[in-house]
């Protein structure tokens, strides 16, 4: 079966896969994404990058919702970078939060369009509403939120880290 993504399609999801590798990685070693060293600066711009790249890609003709998640990892990709002139002596708390909440985001029309496209010849799944996704997406959020607690609380612990 042919691929049905567009070259620009095609950039968007490895750009997207890239900044979710690099967080998965910046998790796995320091803890946290921290958007002052290397990987975090890097998870910050694939992802803005990704976002960008995703709003020219529209198959239905208009916004979907992967759109309006773009547009709200847009607006909290800032709020944790500036966290710290924001948000006082909760800073990172809040940053933590927050760029664990794009994560989060970034993870969802992942999930829906591997499931609905892979296999090729009869995707695992037939659009968001489908029982598997939406598994997928509610262990996803399980993980999001014991994950992002777990961060808070070593955080608040003094034993993360930075």
């Amino acid at each position: 079966m042919p691929n049905h993504l567009s070259t620009l399609g095609i950039i968007h999801t490895i750009i997207s896969i890239l900044a979710l590798l690099v967080a998965l990685s910046a998790l796995s070693r320091k803890g946290r994404i921290d958007p002052t060293n290397l990987q975090g600066r890097l998870y910050i711009w694939l992802t803005i990058i990704t976002c960008i790249t995703g709003f020219p890609i529209m198959k239905t003709g208009h916004l979907t919702p992967g759109h309006y998640l773009a547009i709200i990892i847009l607006v909290l990709l800032p709020l944790a970078i500036y966290a710290k002139r924001l948000f006082g002596k909760a800073a990172i708390f809040v940053q933590t939060a927050l760029i664990s909440t794009t994560v989060f985001l970034s993870f969802i029309p992942a999930v829906v369009e591997t499931f609905t496209r892979i296999p090729p010849a009869h995707p695992l799944a037939y659009g968001p509403a489908d029982p598997l996704i939406q598994k997928a997406l509610s262990g996803i959020f399980l993980i999001f939120i014991v994950g992002t607690a777990y961060q808070l609380v070593r955080l608040r612990s003094g034993r993360a880290n930075n």
